[in-house]
C-alpha cells in the first residue's frame, strides 16, 4: 500500500491489513516510526541478500545471478522507496556500504572478463538496479529466478544481434 501510496493514514494501512487501526497503533506511536520499521526491515533484507549472493568469494556469474534474484525478491516483498529514509545518517551509512559492496563486485566481474572494460564510471552499478525495476514492473508474473534470467542476460548481453 505505501508502495502506491506513500502517504498512506494510520488508518488505511491498517484497514488494508485487516486490523484495527488501533492495534497498528500499539506497537507503533507514530506514522513515521512504522515506516521506520518497513524501512529497517527492506534494508536489513537488502544486506541479507547481498551477503546471501556471497559477491566476493562465489564465481562471478554464479554471485551476479543470485544476487539478482535475491534484490528482485527483496523488491517485490518490500516495495517501497528507501529515499526517504537516507535523512538518517546511520540508514544511509548502511545503504553507501551495501552499494559498495555491490561496486565492487561489479568492479570484480569487470576483472574477471565477465563485464566491458571500459564503461562508464558508476554506469554498470546504475544500469542493475533499473533493470530489476524494470523486469518486477514489466513481467511481474515471472518467478524471481526467472526475472533474474532475464535481467542477467540483459545486463551481460544487450539487445543487440552481435
Amino acid at each position: 500500500m505505501l508502495a502506491a501510496d506513500p502517504g498512506a493514514s494510520i488508518a488505511s494501512i491498517a484497514a488494508e491489513a485487516g486490523v484495527d487501526r488501533r492495534t497498528v497503533y500499539r506497537r507503533f506511536a507514530s506514522r513515521e516510526e512504522l515506516l521506520a520499521a518497513i524501512y529497517e526491515a527492506r534494508l536489513k533484507a537488502i544486506e541479507d541478500a547481498i551477503e546471501d549472493a556471497r559477491l566476493r568469494e562465489a564465481p562471478v556469474a554464479v554471485a551476479l545471478h543470485r544476487y539478482v534474484e535475491n534484490i528482485i525478491t527483496v523488491n517485490r516483498t518490500w516495495p517501497v522507496d528507501l529515499t526517504r529514509m537516507l535523512a538518517d545518517d546511520t540508514v544511509k551509512a548502511r545503504r553507501d556500504a551495501a552499494v559498495r559492496e555491490v561496486d565492487d563486485f561489479l568492479g570484480r566481474a569487470t576483472d574477471e572478463g565477465l563485464l566491458r572494460p571500459g564503461l562508464a564510471q558508476g554506469w554498470a552499478g546504475a544500469l542493475l538496479p533499473q533493470l530489476m525495476h524494470l523486469v518486477i514492473r514489466q513481467l511481474p508474473e515471472l518467478s524471481s529466478g526467472q526475472a533474474a534470467d532475464v535481467v542477467v542476460d540483459t545486463f551481460l548481453n544487450g539487445l543487440g544481434a552481435s
